[in-house]
Formats: structure tokens, sequence, C-alpha cells
């Protein structure tokens, strides 16, 4: 009888364990993935402002550039290129990452702030991506790696919190494991959203 006990509370606590792994390529491929672009935007910035008449590796088509939005205030909403965010913010999730291959646990309010910042992320590039495409009508190719970086960060982060407990072990716990299985379904939506958008906004986007 108690070796049977032992056997259930064994269990249980298997259980009740968070996975993360999932989470954890998620995390180290897409905050490397994001800061490479980051990187690779900065320096053609930092190019234009050593030399206005430089030709850039992103200037495409005059659809797809990034030195055709340099200019914008949209650019720099913070009052410095935006970039400077993302080779920044994209150090969170490749650390994170590598900290749970490390075999490293988080608190509960860890796990809380960090899908803050991963949705604060998300909401700004949503916002870049409606400016670019509805109101300046050019699309930047490392702004797009960036955009597409971000969307499986913030998805991914969110649904396994959530089925981890992280936000509480009662109905939002629940409604995490069940969104689980539907992560993937929610990316490429998202994905679906901005590609349907483009398409018909820029049609001229093709015309390289």
């Amino acid at each position: 009888m108690t070796l049977i006990k032992s056997v259930v509370v064994t269990n249980r606590s298997t259980e009740a364990k968070p996975s993360w792994g999932v989470l954890t390529v998620v995390l180290v491929i897409g905050g490397t993935t994001g800061w490479i672009a980051s990187t690779a935007l900065l320096v053609e910035r930092i190019r234009t402002l050593q030399n206005p008449k430089v030709t850039l590796s992103c200037d495409i088509s005059p659809f797809v550039s990034c030195g055709a939005l340099f200019d914008r205030w949209q650019a720099s909403l913070l009052g410095f290129p935006n970039p400077v965010i993302g080779v920044a913010g994209f150090v969170a999730p490749m650390v994170v990452g590598l900290a749970l291959v490390a075999g490293a646990s988080f608190a509960p309010w860890f796990w809380r702030l960090f899908v803050v910042g991963h949705f604060g992320a998300w909401l700004f590039v949503t916002w870049l991506f409606a400016q670019s495409t509805f109101v300046i009508g050019v699309l930047c190719p490392y702004c797009l790696v960036v955009w597409a970086a971000t969307i499986p960060l913030w998805w991914t982060t969110l649904v396994m919190s959530l089925a981890n407990g992280q936000w509480g072990d009662g109905r939002l716990r629940a409604v995490g494991q069940s969104l689980r299985p539907l992560t993937v379904v929610f990316i490429l939506a998202n994905y679906a959203v901005i590609i349907i958008a483009i398409v018909l906004t820029i049609p001229f986007i093709f015309m390289l």
C-alpha cells in the first residue's frame, strides 16, 4: 500500500511539473533570429548616417526597402532607431531559453512579467506592420524577419505560461492546456492576417 501511494504521489508530481521544452526552442530560435535581423537593420541605419547615398542590402525595390523608412518618424518612435530596441530586447528570450536548457526555473511573477514584455513587443511590431502597410506603403525586409520572430515568441510564451500554471492552477491553467494544441494555429493565423493585408494593400510588392 505504501508503495502504491508513493507511485501515485510521484506520478502526480511529474504531471504537475511544468514542461518548457517547446517554449525553450522557440525562445532560443526566435530570440536569435530577431536579434540578428535587428542588428542587421541597425548596421544598415548606421551606414546611411555615414553615407546617405550608400546602397543598402535591404533596398530591393521601391516597395521593399529599409532605406525608404529610415527618415520616417515611425522608424525612431522613442527618439532613437527602433532596431536598438530589438538588439536589446531579443537578448531576453535568448537568455531565458538558454537558462531553461541549463535547468533553471523561474517564479510565476517572472513568467507574468515575461509574458507582458512579449505582449508589448507584439503590440509594437503589430503597430509597425500597420504603419508600414497601411500608411507608408513600403516594407522593410529585416523588419519582416523581426515580425516573424516576435509572433511565435508572444503566442507560445502566453499559452505555455498559462498551461504550466504560472497564472494560477485553476481555470486559467485549464484554458492554457486546452489552447496548447492550438498554439501553431494562432501563429499561422497571425502570419496569414499580415500576408493577406500586405497583398491586398500593396499589390505591387512582388514587382521587384
